[in-house]
């Protein structure tokens, strides 16, 4: 079965509420996007990565090999609406899938750019929370 590369940067992380639908795939380890992207949080409920190759920044996550089966059936039926699957590139040039915000999003009610967080965690951390 072919595998793939899934980056991931909120609650499908190690330790989030939503890692179990990795069950199955490897764990490659932490990694960064290029600096090439913005990123949301979704009434601080999830968050989304959205292209900026002008002013964007680098965003941390962690990578994980998966195959089409458990991409299908546990991820991305996990997903909020508000997110699409999509191919974004990874600080060391290489690409991955990701979930990111829809265009249609980035002026919907509950939409903040956090991109200076410091990733999904940090966001969490200033609001009292751990996942």
């Amino acid at each position: 079965m072919t595998s793939l590369r899934m980056f991931v940067n909120g609650q499908a992380m190690s330790g989030g509420e939503l890692n179990g639908a990795l069950a199955g795939g490897r764990f490659i380890g932490p990694a960064w996007t290029a600096a090439k992207y913005r990123f949301y949080s979704v009434r601080d409920d999830f968050p989304g990565l959205h292209p900026d190759v002008a002013g964007g920044c680098s965003v941390p996550g962690e990578l994980y090999e998966v195959d089409y089966d458990l991409l299908r059936e546990r991820l991305l039926p996990n997903e909020p609406p508000e997110l699409e699957l999509s191919v974004i590139e990874m600080a060391d040039g290489s690409g991955s899938l990701c979930m990111r915000l829809r265009d249609d999003q980035l002026d919907a009610e509950g939409v903040v750019d956090i991109s200076g967080a410091g990733g999904w965690r940090a966001h969490l951390a200033t609001t009292g929370r751990t996942s």
